[in-house]
């Protein structure tokens, strides 16, 4: 893939597992409206797609209801569920020689951007991105081909042949596509190989090592 010089990467699902975080977030919101999750996994849903988006698909809120629900969201995540989070095992050391290759790193998130920021901060992988671009707070900018279309223009980038969207569910598959790029579907976060293949991703890889073997071939 030595063609794809400037790599663009999801956020939670890709380069780390907000699991817990973002499940707790949504249950402590559902709980303000009756509502009681026993098995999280059932709000894995939630994990990568627009929050607005996931409220009206998988609760029946309705827009006003879903806004209110990201603001109850947003009362735990920013204290607490922000960093009930953890980097998979290999994104370093990728990024680390990604970078050292000459590739230009991008995140592309729905989540709002000022959250990314600080996750990546904590994390200490901050440094290894040219530039971070989220959702803004106000739910605007959340659609994943709009962060894609924001971060090349941030970023000074004309050529979309140059680039690639890496992520875990089929809307940054899609976004990818809406904004003229390939794509790289990775099968360790929260998205099925079927998921990627219906969104037709342009590959699909099983591990952080598949993706870097990937993103360095010649």
């Amino acid at each position: 893939m030595r063609k794809n010089q400037i790599v663009l990467f999801d956020l939670d699902g890709t380069l780390t597992d907000p699991g817990v975080g973002i499940t707790n977030s949504v249950a402590y919101a559902l709980k303000k409206y009756g509502i009681e999750i026993k098995d999280r996994t059932q709000l894995y849903p939630f994990i990568g797609p627009p929050l607005i988006d996931s409220f009206e698909k998988y609760f029946q809120f309705s827009e006003e209801e879903a806004k209110h629900a990201v603001t109850l969201y947003r009362e735990y995540f920013r204290e607490t569920g922000i960093f009930e989070n953890k980097v998979y095992d290999g994104i370093a050391p990728m990024l680390e020689h990604l970078a050292n290759s000459g590739k230009t790193l991008i995140v592309a998130t729905s989540k709002p951007e000022v959250f990314a920021k600080q996750i990546l901060e904590h994390f200490h992988l901050d440094d290894y991105f040219r530039y971070i671009a989220g959702a803004n707070l106000d739910g605007t900018r959340a659609k994943k081909n709009e962060v894609i279309e924001y971060a090349l223009e941030a970023c000074g980038v004309t050529e979309r042949a140059s680039a690639v969207m890496i992520g875990d569910r089929d809307y940054d598959i899609i976004g990818a596509q809406k904004a003229g790029l390939d794509s790289v579907g990775v099968l360790y976060g929260y998205g099925s190989r079927e998921e990627l293949e219906r969104a037709k991703a342009t590959y699909i890889v099983k591990t952080v090592a598949d993706l870097e073997q990937l993103l360095l071939a010649e």
